[in-house]
Protein backbone atom coordinates (compact mmCIF):
# COMPACT_ATOMS: atom_id res chain seq x y z
CA UNK A 1 0.00 0.00 0.00
CA UNK A 2 1.15 3.62 -0.76
CA UNK A 3 2.28 4.95 2.63
CA UNK A 4 0.16 7.58 4.57
CA UNK A 5 1.72 11.13 4.12
CA UNK A 6 2.62 10.72 0.56
CA UNK A 7 0.93 12.44 -2.92
CA UNK A 8 -1.78 10.61 -3.79
CA UNK A 9 -0.16 9.06 -7.78
CA UNK A 10 -2.18 11.22 -10.38
CA UNK A 11 -3.86 9.17 -13.01
CA UNK A 12 -6.75 9.77 -16.07
CA UNK A 13 -9.13 7.34 -16.68
CA UNK A 14 -12.89 7.26 -18.03
CA UNK A 15 -15.64 6.80 -15.24
CA UNK A 16 -19.06 3.68 -15.78
CA UNK A 17 -21.03 6.37 -17.68
CA UNK A 18 -18.07 7.91 -20.04
CA UNK A 19 -17.11 10.73 -18.41
CA UNK A 20 -13.60 11.32 -18.29
CA UNK A 21 -11.64 11.41 -14.65
CA UNK A 22 -8.17 12.73 -13.73
CA UNK A 23 -7.77 12.83 -9.95
CA UNK A 24 -5.96 16.15 -9.65
CA UNK A 25 -9.02 17.81 -10.75
CA UNK A 26 -10.72 17.34 -7.09
CA UNK A 27 -6.99 18.85 -5.58
CA UNK A 28 -8.23 22.01 -3.62
CA UNK A 29 -11.71 21.20 -3.81
CA UNK A 30 -13.17 17.55 -2.39
CA UNK A 31 -11.34 14.74 -0.51
CA UNK A 32 -11.28 11.98 -2.45
CA UNK A 33 -12.14 8.58 -0.94
CA UNK A 34 -10.66 6.55 -3.36
CA UNK A 35 -11.51 2.17 -3.11
CA UNK A 36 -10.24 -0.83 -4.78
CA UNK A 37 -12.09 -4.11 -4.63
CA UNK A 38 -12.10 -7.52 -6.32
CA UNK A 39 -14.74 -8.18 -8.72
CA UNK A 40 -18.58 -6.81 -9.28
CA UNK A 41 -21.25 -8.72 -8.38
CA UNK A 42 -19.30 -11.26 -5.89
CA UNK A 43 -21.03 -11.34 -1.94
CA UNK A 44 -17.85 -9.34 -0.31
CA UNK A 45 -17.93 -6.69 -3.00
CA UNK A 46 -21.70 -6.10 -3.16
CA UNK A 47 -21.47 -5.91 0.90
CA UNK A 48 -19.01 -3.25 0.59
CA UNK A 49 -20.14 -1.29 -2.17
CA UNK A 50 -23.74 -1.12 -0.29
CA UNK A 51 -21.76 -0.33 2.93
CA UNK A 52 -20.39 3.12 0.68
CA UNK A 53 -23.48 3.76 -0.88
CA UNK A 54 -26.02 3.67 2.41
CA UNK A 55 -23.10 6.30 4.37
CA UNK A 56 -22.84 8.20 0.98
CA UNK A 57 -24.61 11.16 2.91
CA UNK A 58 -22.11 10.97 6.15
CA UNK A 59 -19.01 10.88 3.57
CA UNK A 60 -19.88 13.72 1.31
CA UNK A 61 -21.03 15.59 4.58
CA UNK A 62 -17.35 15.51 5.22
CA UNK A 63 -16.87 17.16 1.60
CA UNK A 64 -15.73 13.96 0.31
CA UNK A 65 -16.64 11.93 -2.54
CA UNK A 66 -16.35 8.12 -3.29
CA UNK A 67 -14.83 6.41 -6.02
CA UNK A 68 -14.29 2.74 -6.54
CA UNK A 69 -11.52 0.62 -8.67
CA UNK A 70 -11.89 -2.69 -10.10
CA UNK A 71 -10.72 -4.76 -12.60
CA UNK A 72 -14.00 -5.09 -14.30
CA UNK A 73 -15.21 -3.32 -17.90
CA UNK A 74 -17.67 -0.25 -18.12
CA UNK A 75 -20.75 -2.34 -18.52
CA UNK A 76 -20.06 -4.90 -15.55
CA UNK A 77 -19.48 -1.49 -13.48
CA UNK A 78 -22.65 0.49 -15.42
CA UNK A 79 -24.42 -2.45 -14.66
CA UNK A 80 -23.53 -3.25 -11.23
CA UNK A 81 -24.00 0.54 -10.10
CA UNK A 82 -27.53 0.39 -11.65
CA UNK A 83 -28.37 -2.99 -9.63
CA UNK A 84 -27.17 -1.63 -6.39
CA UNK A 85 -28.17 2.27 -6.56
CA UNK A 86 -24.96 3.59 -6.06
CA UNK A 87 -24.72 7.11 -5.90
CA UNK A 88 -21.07 7.18 -6.80
CA UNK A 89 -19.13 6.47 -9.92
CA UNK A 90 -17.03 3.12 -10.60
CA UNK A 91 -13.88 3.47 -12.59
CA UNK A 92 -13.12 0.29 -14.75
CA UNK A 93 -9.25 -0.52 -15.09
CA UNK A 94 -9.18 -3.52 -17.06
CA UNK A 95 -5.38 -3.55 -17.41
CA UNK A 96 -4.92 -2.88 -14.00
CA UNK A 97 -2.89 0.38 -14.31
CA UNK A 98 -4.34 2.38 -11.50
CA UNK A 99 -4.43 -0.95 -9.52
CA UNK A 100 -0.87 -1.16 -9.51
CA UNK A 101 -0.26 2.29 -9.51
CA UNK A 102 -1.96 2.14 -6.20
CA UNK A 103 -0.02 -0.93 -4.92
CA UNK A 104 -3.78 -2.85 -4.51
CA UNK A 105 -2.78 -6.01 -5.96
CA UNK A 106 -4.30 -8.96 -3.60
CA UNK A 107 -2.79 -11.88 -2.97
CA UNK A 108 0.25 -13.70 -4.83
CA UNK A 109 -1.04 -10.45 -7.83
CA UNK A 110 -4.52 -13.20 -8.55
CA UNK A 111 -6.63 -10.17 -7.46
CA UNK A 112 -7.31 -6.72 -6.79
CA UNK A 113 -6.93 -5.97 -2.78
CA UNK A 114 -9.56 -4.60 -0.65
CA UNK A 115 -8.17 -1.04 -0.21
CA UNK A 116 -9.18 1.75 0.10
CA UNK A 117 -7.10 5.75 0.60
CA UNK A 118 -8.63 8.60 1.91
CA UNK A 119 -6.70 11.60 0.07
CA UNK A 120 -7.17 15.34 1.29
CA UNK A 121 -8.05 18.17 -0.77
CA UNK A 122 -4.20 18.76 -1.29
CA UNK A 123 -3.82 15.05 -2.58
CA UNK A 124 -2.63 13.63 0.05
CA UNK A 125 -3.01 10.41 1.41
CA UNK A 126 -4.55 10.52 5.26
CA UNK A 127 -5.33 6.70 5.35
CA UNK A 128 -4.40 3.60 3.51
CA UNK A 129 -6.65 0.75 4.85
CA UNK A 130 -6.88 -3.09 3.63
CA UNK A 131 -8.97 -5.61 5.03
CA UNK A 132 -9.30 -8.18 2.67
CA UNK A 133 -11.84 -10.10 4.47
CA UNK A 134 -13.63 -7.55 7.13
CA UNK A 135 -15.91 -5.98 4.24
CA UNK A 136 -17.42 -3.78 7.02
CA UNK A 137 -14.01 -2.24 8.19
CA UNK A 138 -13.38 -0.09 5.59
CA UNK A 139 -16.40 2.65 6.26
CA UNK A 140 -15.90 3.30 9.68
CA UNK A 141 -12.02 3.62 9.54
CA UNK A 142 -13.25 6.33 6.67
CA UNK A 143 -15.73 7.97 8.60
CA UNK A 144 -12.51 8.12 11.57
CA UNK A 145 -9.72 9.42 9.02
CA UNK A 146 -12.31 11.94 7.67
CA UNK A 147 -13.34 13.35 10.70
CA UNK A 148 -9.80 13.43 11.95
CA UNK A 149 -8.81 16.25 9.51
CA UNK A 150 -12.27 17.62 8.05
CA UNK A 151 -14.75 18.97 10.09
CA UNK A 152 -18.24 18.00 8.89
CA UNK A 153 -19.93 20.46 6.88
CA UNK A 154 -22.93 22.66 8.77
CA UNK A 155 -25.80 20.87 6.55
CA UNK A 156 -26.03 17.50 6.24
CA UNK A 157 -24.95 16.47 2.85
CA UNK A 158 -28.36 14.76 0.77
CA UNK A 159 -28.99 11.08 1.27
CA UNK A 160 -28.38 8.86 -1.87
CA UNK A 161 -31.90 7.72 -3.55
CA UNK A 162 -32.89 4.43 -2.56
Amino acid sequence: MLAVGSTAPDFSATLDDGTPFKLSEFRGKQNVVLYFYPKDFTPGCTKEACSFRDSYGEIAAYDAIIFGVSGDDTSSHARFRETHRLPFPLIPDPDKAIIKLYEAKGTFGLMTARATYVIDKMGVIRAAIRHDFRVGEHVPEVLAALEAFQPKAAAAAPEPPR
